[in-house]
């Protein structure tokens, strides 16, 4: 039996992929082992979101090499799919693959195998790509969640942004191939589905059938096995008051929402082409707490963007102190080539970039802190995904439905069965800035 080995930079729409090709090799015959391992095949699936994912996917790369110099190395991927020579040139590397084609990978790695020589093809033209490339998965390897790729690709074209070069125009996945797999995922186990996609809020609109992602939640809605429904990344856009409302009205959408914010300065949104203003984002805010009152927020904050002066950067901080959000993802902003802000003059220098992330940074982890307070005491459902040695004791962790971690001590569960992937009503207690369950 050959062996497959994969690695997967980036985000949860990287990991479905992932997920999706895996799952592949398997039922052509491949035993997937840990990535470390000496493997016949490596599979890697790059990110190209910033510089640094960049030297890491390389990094990967030349590992995978090292750990197996005869295996056959399989790249696919945003930095393959923009920068498919770097990829090349790398030694050791066999198949370059981009985001559009990899339902035939197994058959080009099978070809190489038997001694075939194969043609690398020039990648797709991914910005005149219409169709939505129908990857599909039954069961998740390593997770107790399911990630549910229902959306690709994104015409917003931000001055910062690569993806929609490396993703193309927008494509969504029908709603009966949405309901297949749903259905598939509940069949083997998962009791909670978080629906991802290059630009989830705009699922449904290159079907020209009136389908949103509001259809996609009442669909998981309505499906039994499932007890949760997550919603990964949105942009701030589509959210009007009937909108929401109808999402509010589906029981089992968790309240917790990832609302990309960049900026919380007006000035550098503008220049980010973000098309909205921190007014128009606070609004949105405003109106999903007004139908779902326990809602909390997370977002991206990039930091030093182009031109951005002290006064900006300290308007950010003071709008995401007011947003009062949960936990945040801060990260410098990084040129790159081909995108309309990497050609602007005003670069900020990296000593300053690197000061406000590290001042982003702590008022992210005050407001985290701020978040555990809040839930202190109170009583919340829990998905228990794993176990974790912690100071000696063995617990349960799970997640509540607002994604806050908790920890719950294992002895108190030794009559129980295995309740890894269920869900518990717990008793929550705050205690050295880790929250503990205790389930009812």
């Amino acid at each position: 039996m050959k062996t497959l080995g994969v690695y997967t930079l980036g985000c949860k729409v990287n990991q479905y992929e992932t997920e999706a090709v895996a799952e592949q090799f398997a039922a052509a015959g491949y035993r997937i082992v840990p990535f470390e391992t000496k493997a016949d095949v490596y599979l890697i699936n790059t990110c190209s979101v910033t510089a640094e994912s960049d030297r890491k996917n390389r990094q990967i790369i030349r590992r995978a090499h090292r750990l197996n110099p005869d295996s056959i190395i399989v790249v696919m991927g945003c930095y393959s799919q923009v920068f498919p020579e770097e990829i090349r040139n790398i030694e050791g590397v066999d198949i370059v693959s981009g985001t559009d084609d990899r339902l035939g990978l197994v058959e080009r790695v099978e070809a190489l195998f038997s001694g075939k020589k194969i043609a690398q093809p020039e990648q797709s033209d991914i910005l005149h790509q219409t169709e939505y490339e129908r990857l599909s998965i039954k069961n998740f390897s390593e997770h107790q969640r399911a990630f549910i790729k229902i959306q690709d690709g994104c015409d917003r074209f931000c001055t910062y942004c690569i993806i929609p070069y490396a993703r193309g125009h927008i494509r969504s996945r029908t709603l009966e191939d949405v309901r297949t797999e749903l259905e598939d995922l509940t069949e083997a186990g998962y009791k909670e589905v978080v629906f991802t996609g290059i630009h989830l809020a705009s699922y449904g609109r290159d079907l020209k059938d009136g389908t949103t992602l509001i259809d996609a939640v009442k669909l998981a809605n309505s499906i039994e096995g499932i007890k949760r429904i997550r919603l990964s990344s949105l942009e701030p856009v589509f959210m009007t008051d009937e909108y929401v409302q109808e999402l509010a009205g589906c029981d089992k959408l968790c309240r917790q929402f990832h609302i990309a914010l960049q900026s919380g300065s007006d000035a550098v949104l503008d220049r980010m082409k973000r098309r909205y203003d921190t007014k128009e984002y606070y609004a949105i805010l405003e109106t999903i707490k007004k139908y779902m009152p326990d809602a909390t927020f997370t977002t991206d904050i990039m930091v030093g963007f182009p031109g951005e002066t002290e006064e900006e950067f300290n308007e950010s901080l003071k709008f995401v102190k007011k947003c009062g959000f949960s936990r945040l993802h801060v990260f410098p902003y990084s040129r790159r080539p081909g995108t309309p802000a990497d050609r602007m003059t005003n670069q900020v220098p990296k000593a300053i970039k690197t000061e406000g992330a590290k001042k982003m940074t702590e008022l992210g982890n005050r407001l985290a802190e701020d978040d555990l307070r809040s839930v202190d005491g109170t009583e919340e459902e829990v998905l228990l995904e794993e176990t974790e040695e912690l100071n000696g004791n063995l617990y349960y962790v799970g997640h509540g439905k607002n994604y806050e971690k908790v920890y719950i001590n294992e002895v108190e569960l030794m009559m129980e069965d295995e309740l890894i992937n269920s869900v518990k009503t717990v008793s929550l207690s705050l205690q050295k800035g880790r929250l503990y369950g205790s389930i009812k």
